[in-house]
């Protein structure tokens, strides 16, 4: 009997299980849902509170005819790059609306519900608690006027409803018409609100000022997290940085991908970002699939690794480790020295601008290594070196889906296969 095969670890199979047809689709997990891009369009597939599927897609418009440059090497990473985190923001705003529902609406609308019941109830027993006390009797009650009139249900009082000249009461009309409108007629469905906003007014979105907020607040965040943190840590320990420049450049490096690293699971730790890591393996076992030639179902999906070599952590790693030699190459000591830059806080400070500075041209070349270089050659054994580090991140940052989610990112992968389909 022949023995049985040791289990590949996702590691080794996405490595040696990648499709031969490579695609240019890429996604994002949000909050219980998928994002995916294509060249035309993107769409949105989010898991709504009733179980459905909201699906909302939206054009890409290539700005290539307008601005060149901004597609030359080196330039396009940094407008990937950007371009990814508003659509990024976009849909996680898009996410934020329909996962959750208008709870608040519908909490209120239960209580409402509930008030109306107790009051039904409250009035039923009055008015068998008024029935039973004022019970109108013949015999015992025919020579009384007062329960008379009440066991009979006379009015009692004498109300104007039309004046001496034939007119109608002020604010009457309007009454009477505000009730012809509220009250169907036969045939007719129930009334609904209907809300229209001007041009003029700023548009009701849930969330949108929290959403630019939290993505401006993101950037600060990232700001201080990886550049300004571990640059303050690194001069503690090191010291001034024209004393060593290529051991503080990577002792910073290395605290940055820690710091990086211990983010990453830590926020992994807390249940939605769990999910969302979730909807990441989703992702990635949707676009496996596809590249397969695989038709896109469940099952299908469901077979292939978590872990995918075209991912986006591997480009934030990749950033990480090409910021080590940015920074050592760039002749910083020469510009400390020619300003004449005093020691302690002036210098710790222009340390911190020029690596912020710097960002867009180690954007840009880690983009060329990661998405057009090593996109471009899969089977080179090099690339299996560099994209190593990102592909054990993504240990972290995708978890394995279940069927639903996989449900979500096949819908979002549809939408954008369908317009290129019909563009084509």
């Amino acid at each position: 009997m022949s023995e049985q095969q040791p289990k590949k670890s996702d590691l080794s199979r996405a490595f040696s299980e990648d499709g031969a047809k490579k695609t240019h689709i890429g996604g994002q997990a949000l909050i219980e849902g998928i994002m995916m891009r294509g060249k035309l369009n993107w769409a949105v597939a989010v898991r709504t509170p009733d179980g459905g599927i909201y699906l909302e897609e939206h054009d890409l418009a290539s700005g290539k005819q307008k601005n060149g440059w901004m597609y030359w090497p080196l330039v396009r990473g940094c407008r990937a790059l950007v371009e990814s985190l508003v659509l990024g923001f976009k849909a996680l705003e898009i996410a934020a609306m329909h996962a959750f529902g208008d709870e608040e609406g519908e909490k209120k609308a239960l209580d409402e519900a509930q008030a109306v019941e107790a009051q039904e109830e409250l009035d039923a027993a009055g008015a068998v608690a008024l029935s039973e006390e004022k019970h109108f009797d013949w015999k015992r009650d025919f020579g009384n006027p007062d329960t008379m009139v009440d066991g009979l249900g006379a009015q009692r009082t004498l109300e104007v409803v039309q004046g001496p000249e034939g007119d109608a009461p002020e604010g009457a009309e309007e009454a009477a018409e505000a009730a012809a409108k509220a009250a169907p007629g036969e045939g007719d469905a129930a009334p609904c609100e209907v809300r229209e906003v001007s041009a003029d007014e700023p548009e009701m979105e849930f969330g949108h000022r929290e959403m630019v907020f939290s993505m401006v607040f993101g950037v600060v965040l990232g700001v201080v997290l990886f550049i300004v943190a571990p640059a303050v840590i690194t001069n503690l320990l090191v010291g001034e940085y024209d004393g060593n420049p290529v051991l503080w450049n990577v002792v910073d490096g290395i605290l940055r991908v820690a710091v990086f690293v211990f983010y990453l699971w830590l926020i992994g730790r807390m249940e939605d970002v769990r999910r969302m890591f979730m909807y990441h393996g989703a992702e990635h076992k949707t676009i496996h699939c596809h590249e397969h030639g695989l038709p896109l179902t469940v099952e299908n999906a469901r077979s292939f690794p978590r872990l995918h070599v075209r991912c986006g952590t591997a480009f934030l790693i990749m950033v990480m480790i090409i910021a080590i030699l940015v920074y050592t190459i760039f002749p910083l000591n020469s510009i400390i020295g020619a300003w004449g830059v005093p020691e302690g806080l002036p210098k710790l400070a222009l340390v911190i601008l020029v690596r912020i500075l710097l960002m867009p041209v180690i954007a840009g070349i880690s983009y060329e290594i990661t998405v057009r270089w090593a996109g471009s050659h899969p089977d080179n054994p090099l690339v299996k070196v560099v994209l190593w580090p990102g592909m054990q991140m993504q240990y972290l940052t995708t978890n394995e889906p279940d069927d639903r989610q996989l449900e979500c990112a096949i819908a979002a992968m549809e939408r954008v296969l369908a317009r290129e389909r019909s563009a084509a």
